[in-house]
Order: C-alpha cells, then sequence, then structure tokens
C-alpha cells in the first residue's frame, strides 16, 4: 500500500474536499455516528465520492495514524467529469477507451501508454472495480497516466448513453464477435470497450454497443492479455484513420 497516496482523519479529509483534492476511494468506520462523521459523510455525498463502510478490522494496520475511523485514497491524477470533458472536446474524430473493470494495476498503467500513444481523447474507468491509480500504475504507464484525460463514472451504462448522446459510437472488442476488427469501418467518432481481465465486457453493457468486433487468432488461445488486445485495436483505429 502506498501510504504517500493516503490521508487519515476527519478534519484532514474535509480539508481535502475543501481543496477540491482528487479523491480516488474513502473508507469509513460503519456504525460511527458523531456529529463531525455525519457532516463529513454528507460532504462527500454531496460531492458524489463513494464511501465504503468497513469494520474498525480494517483501520488495524494504521493504528499509528490518527484515523478517526476514516480514510481516503487520492489519485494522483486530476480526474474528470465525463460530461464535462465531452463538451470541451472539439476533435472531429474523437476516441474514448472504455475499461469495464481492469483490475490489474500493470494492466492498467500498460493500456494507458497505448491510450497516451494513440492520441487516446480520453480514458473511462467505473468508480469501483478497477485497478487503483497508484504509483505501480504511474511507473507502468512510464508517465503516459498524466498524459490522457481520465473520467470515473458510477455506471459505464451512463457512460456509453452520454457518450451517444454526443454522436459518439461504440464499439465493443470481444473474442464473441463475428465481426473482424479490420472488416469493420472504424472511422468517425468513436469509443472503444474493454473487458476485463477474466470475464470481458459484462453482457449487459455488451448488448448497449453499436457494434462488437473482435480480433483475428492463428491459433486456439482463448485471448490476448487485455493490455496487448487494446493496443492492437487502438492501432487498427489509427491505422484506418490515416491510411484507409
Amino acid at each position: 500500500m502506498d501510504k504517500s497516496l493516503h490521508i487519515f482523519g476527519i478534519r484532514t479529509l474535509e480539508e481535502a474536499l475543501v481543496n477540491k483534492q482528487s479523491i480516488d476511494k474513502v473508507w469509513m468506520l460503519q456504525g460511527e455516528r458523531s456529529g463531525l462523521f455525519k457532516r463529513l459523510e454528507k460532504n462527500l455525498k454531496a460531492e458524489q465520492i463513494q464511501i465504503n463502510y468497513v469494520p474498525i478490522e480494517k483501520f488495524h494496520a494504521f493504528k499509528n495514524e490518527n484515523h478517526q475511523g476514516v480514510m481516503a485514497r487520492l489519485s494522483p491524477v486530476t480526474i474528470y467529469d465525463l460530461e464535462t470533458l465531452l463538451e470541451q472536446d472539439n476533435q472531429k474524430q474523437p476516441l474514448y477507451l472504455l475499461l469495464d473493470h481492469i483490475t490489474d494495476t500493470h494492466n492498467l498503467g500498460a493500456i494507458l501508454r497505448s491510450a497516451a500513444a494513440t492520441g487516446v481523447s480520453g480514458v473511462i474507468l467505473p468508480e469501483t472495480g478497477s485497478a487503483p491509480l497508484n504509483a505501480t500504475t504511474i511507473k507502468t504507464s512510464a508517465g503516459a497516466l498524466f498524459e490522457t484525460p481520465i473520467a470515473k463514472v458510477r455506471h459505464l451504462k451512463d457512460a456509453i448513453f452520454l457518450l451517444k448522446a454526443h454522436g459518439i459510437s461504440t464499439v465493443g472488442l470481444t473474442e464473441k464477435a463475428h465481426t473482424i476488427a479490420y472488416k469493420s469501418q472504424l472511422n468517425g467518432p468513436l469509443a472503444i470497450v474493454m473487458g476485463s481481465e477474466d470475464k470481458g465486457i459484462h453482457p449487459s453493457i455488451l448488448k448497449l454497443l453499436d457494434q462488437s468486433v473482435k480480433l483475428p487468432m492463428a491459433s486456439k488461445v482463448a485471448s490476448l492479455n487485455v493490455s496487448v488486445a487494446t493496443g492492437l485495436i487502438l492501432y487498427e483505429i489509427i491505422r484506418q484513420r490515416q491510411f484507409a
């Protein structure tokens, strides 16, 4: 655990809110109902920051910290509001990347590196269930974590509806698809959805997408590592846009 990205205590977290620091995750002691605790809880909810209620055992590792039953992880990068990001995007062919619960920090870092290299307009993550944006992610991304805007949403479904409302087509990369990516038109405003390492894109998300494509496989290997697959599909999009 990278303690340099963690803060402890009610007052400290309140100051972080006032100073508009980007808070990645919050843990609060379940059952605690003091006045200061309830005020902080209200302020966190007003900022739409998800609260994780945990037993006292969660804090045993931090007995030397004056945690007061409250702990938060700060994001090392600025987290953008997706709607604001879309409204400010003036590219003719924006390219977004949605990651459906990528849980490995090395995979996330490698994906962000590919995203920066291919000029992705923004990476969209769910608020919960994704790998943290921590020191390992930064190192694996070779600093690219700071080059591509990152937005977090409560549900990826909301992001998909919002993207469509802005005229951006959504495409899922999945081995369950029937169409090879190289035979699909991947031009125009586009958002690529990548699934988790073990389960792929969730079926409820898959059915919302405009289309699904797959990469050709020469062997019986079930699928590629998600970071490798992401790099391949992003560069296929670049190829089509520049040379097709």
